[in-house]
């Protein structure tokens, strides 16, 4: 492939990741927003996850390819997460403004 087509790919993929940070800047910000709010429910929430983590017995790791794949699903689950508590608390602001 040409130096060119190559160029083209990684501009194309530098704007691939600056639509998904700007996607995903907005729930982050409305979810830490939140936390601020409420530092012991994210606390509590965080605790609870790692305690679960912890406990369990499966080693999701050690298996190949398996770690970027749980990366990626960790790293959704996050986002859908922030959107839902985003969307959530702007819910709950009207509501309140109400």
């Amino acid at each position: 492939m040409s130096m060119f087509g190559e160029h083209a790919r990684v501009r194309a993929a530098q704007q691939r990741m600056r639509e998904a940070r700007l996607a995903a800047a907005i729930p982050a910000s409305a979810l830490l927003a939140r936390g601020e709010r409420h530092p012991f429910v994210i606390l509590g929430a965080a605790a609870a996850g790692g305690f679960l983590l912890g406990r369990s017995d499966a080693k999701p790791l050690h298996l190949p390819g398996m770690s970027h794949l749980f990366g990626a699903l960790v790293s959704e689950a996050t986002t859908i997460g922030a959107s839902f508590l985003a969307a959530h608390t702007a819910a709950q602001n009207v509501a309140e403004d109400v």
